[in-house]
This record gives C-alpha cells, sequence and structure tokens, in this order.
C-alpha cells in the first residue's frame, strides 16, 4: 500500500502508534521554520528543509527496523552534539534515534532542543 496523505497512516496505524506519531508531528511542525515542509516518504512523515532533517517510523509500516514503537530520527544526528545523549547512535552512521512505546516517553524540551540544532545544520546546508 502506498501512503499518499497523513491521514491513512490513522486508519492502518495500531492506535498507540498513531498517537505517539500525531503528538510527535505536532512537536516537530510547531518546531520547524517556514521554509521547512512535510511529506510522506516510504510511508511515512518526512521533513525537510534544504536537506533531510528528521523522519518519524512507526513499527507497523515494513522496513523501518524496528519491532515496536515509533522511532524518531535525525538525518543529520551525527552532526548533533547530543549533549545530554538523549539519542541512539544505532548502527547508521549518519542518522541517530530514539524509539517512544508510549506518550509519555517523549521528552518534549529534548526533543525540541534536538530540533533546534537539526534546523541550524540544515540551514548551513
Amino acid at each position: 500500500m502506498k501512503i499518499q496523505h497523513i491521514h491513512q497512516l490513522a486508519d492502518i496505524l495500531p492506535e498507540q502508534e498513531w498517537i505517539i506519531l500525531d503528538v510527535l508531528r505536532g512537536i516537530i511542525r510547531q518546531q520547524l521554520p517556514d521554509y521547512c515542509k512535510e511529506k510522506i516518504s516510504y510511508n511515512v512523515p518526512f521533513f525537510y528543509g534544504n536537506k533531510g532533517i528528521c523522519i518519524v517510523w512507526p513499527a507497523a509500516i515494513p522496513r523501518g527496523g524496528i519491532k515496536e514503537g515509533v522511532l524518531l530520527g535525525f538525518w543529520q544526528g551525527n552532526k548533533l552534539s547530543d549533549p545530554d545523549n538523549y539519542l541512539i547512535k544505532g548502527t547508521n552512521k549518519k542518522i541517530f534515534y530514539q524509539i517512544y512505546k508510549s506518550v509519555e516517553e517523549i521528552d518534549v524540551e529534548a526533543v525540541k532542543k534536538l530540533l533546534d540544532e537539526a534546523i541550524e545544520v540544515d540551514r548551513r546546508k
């Protein structure tokens, strides 16, 4: 199935994954400047400016590499200072991420701080 619009995800995701995804999207959309956009890529929300900034990947969507929860991945994660060591480095050399299994696990301030830094990295191109 090819997802064309974000609301299609609401129809196919488990309720908990949809709620987490929706909360993360809200934080991201609020934080990103006007030049940044959201699109559906690989059937998940992808946020970009000059380059990719972040992606929100629910476990129910194939090829995300996670078995449960929702992944928030930063495309230029290797360029973020992440002083709080909030992100998981994993095996990918560029994309660093965090996985949420409930809304309560989302540290809004940490996510906003990382988004601000990711935006600065994106502005530098």
